[in-house]
């Protein structure tokens, strides 16, 4: 569902089915727009062609592992130096970054919200972020954030980069047109976007208007978990992921360039569009990915396991295990296990959740989570399904059941998730969503049950 480039874009010719996309996570890309932009044999020749200037992007420190190393060399127009002016403070009010624990918001409890409206007023990327909760500290580099974003309005030579975090970007309607240093993605609901540490980029608005959820993550960045004894197959693949091939712009038009760094935003103006990169190489880049593509596993006999076998993506920490995030899916599947509480059980989690439903019915709660909507259960507050969902499981027949038409996720963290004002105060928060429990009965008599 690709339409044509922005006017004056170039992007490298490519074929086959997954034309504008380089497929592979983690992998060595390089691209080029114009034929032997590319140098090769080395990174930084004395003179590069077409009169380019070699610039390296670092997502790691230099002397990061082997195996955790990033960066990516760019051939650009310009270099970044003068994609950049005096920086000037603005404020964007809803765009919220941890530490941010207010006295007067309360985050212990269970909180469910109805999906977000999106307003009749010109939003952009920028503007329409609306952070719901935050996470440990940016200043040290651990923690995240969750948005939702509603956008309205394309940026039009406006550009963004962030300093202080990858976005993992989740649409929920609407398509929306990242179009960023190192090419374009186009993303609609039911695929992800990985956005890296600065990297700079355009929105614009292909089908609106966009509503979607946001992960910002000031960690180590998202990476494929490890599968264990899972094996090499399933989960999330390598192939499926898709990075864009190089694409840039020459155009002389004053622009605007906004800035997040330790949670403030800050504006620049220059007189040239910043996407100037006409090739690449490295393994530093933005992806895409079709949640579709995802090969959940499961209880095929009894049992219900871990919510862990649905994890997509995670960010590592410094405890071994123990993740700064995961993203989590909770997609269509097949439930077959037998003489089992097929739902998820009742529990109380060292792990913060906060849910968003894309479409679809969650089988935990059927009732009154939209798709749009979230929920958040904190770190060691008890949660679990509610009353008719416990009774139908319990019930029920255990023949195998598709469970259908359905697709969740969780942003899970180790770090307890603060509310913020909007989140607390405009946000259609379901105020009775607490009492979803309250009909659960006491079933306890004394005497033996019957297997």
């Amino acid at each position: 569902m690709s339409q044509d480039l922005p006017q004056g874009m170039i992007r490298a010719a490519s074929a086959g089915p997954h034309a504008g996309y380089m497929p592979g996570f983690g992998n060595d890309f390089e691209t080029e727009a114009l034929p032997d932009a590319l140098p090769q044999g080395q990174n930084s020749p004395q003179r590069c062609n077409y009169g380019l200037y070699a610039e390296q992007l670092s997502g790691t420190a230099f002397t990061a592992p082997r195996g955790q190393n990033e960066r990516t060399w760019c051939y650009r127009i310009r270099p970044s130096v003068h994609h950049v002016g005096r920086f000037s403070p603005i404020d964007l009010p809803y765009w919220k970054t941890a530490p941010n624990v207010l006295p007067n918001v309360t985050s212990l409890g269970q909180y469910r919200w109805d999906p977000i409206p999106v307003p009749d007023q010109p939003l952009t990327w920028i503007t329409g972020m609306r952070t719901m909760t935050t996470a440990g500290d940016v200043n040290i580099q651990v923690g995240m954030a969750t948005h939702v974003y509603l956008v309205t309005r394309s940026m039009e030579d406006e550009y963004f980069y962030s300093a202080d975090s990858e976005l993992l970007v989740v649409p929920q309607e609407g398509r929306l047109r990242f179009c960023t240093e190192l090419g374009v993605i186009d993303l609609e609901p039911k695929e992800i976007a990985i956005l890296p540490r600065g990297l700079v980029y355009r929105v614009e608005v292909l089908d609106g208007p966009a509503r979607g959820f946001v992960c910002e993550n000031y960690g180590q960045k998202f990476d494929l978990p490890d599968r264990g004894p899972i094996g090499a197959n399933c989960l999330a693949n390598p192939r499926d992921f898709k990075c864009p091939v190089a694409a840039f712009e020459d155009r002389e038009v004053p622009s605007r360039v906004v800035i997040k760094w330790c949670g403030q935003f800050h504006e620049t103006h220059i007189g040239h569009s910043p996407l100037d990169v006409v090739a690449w190489h490295g393994n530093y880049c933005a992806y895409k990915y079709d949640l579709r593509t995802y090969s959940p596993v499961g209880a095929i006999l009894f049992d219900h396991p871990d919510p862990s076998i649905f994890t997509v993506l995670t960010a590592a920490s410094g405890q071994e295990g123990t993740a700064n995030i995961d993203f989590v899916l909770f997609r269509e599947r097949w439930m077959v296990a037998e003489h089992s509480f097929r739902p998820p059980w009742y529990h109380k989690n060292i792990m913060s959740e906060l849910m968003g439903n894309i479409y679809g019915v969650y089988d935990a709660k059927p009732q009154g989570f939209a798709p749009g909507g979230i929920s958040l259960h904190n770190c060691m507050l008890p949660h679990g399904p509610d009353r008719d969902a416990f009774e139908r499981a319990s019930t029920a027949d255990l023949g195998p059941e598709k469970l259908d038409r359905t697709m969740s996720f969780m942003f899970e963290t180790r770090f307890p998730q603060h509310l913020t004002e909007f989140a607390a105060r405009e946000a259609p928060m379901q105020p009775d969503y607490a009492d979803l429990w309250a009909p659960l009965q006491k079933k306890f008599d004394g005497t033996p049950g019957v297997k």
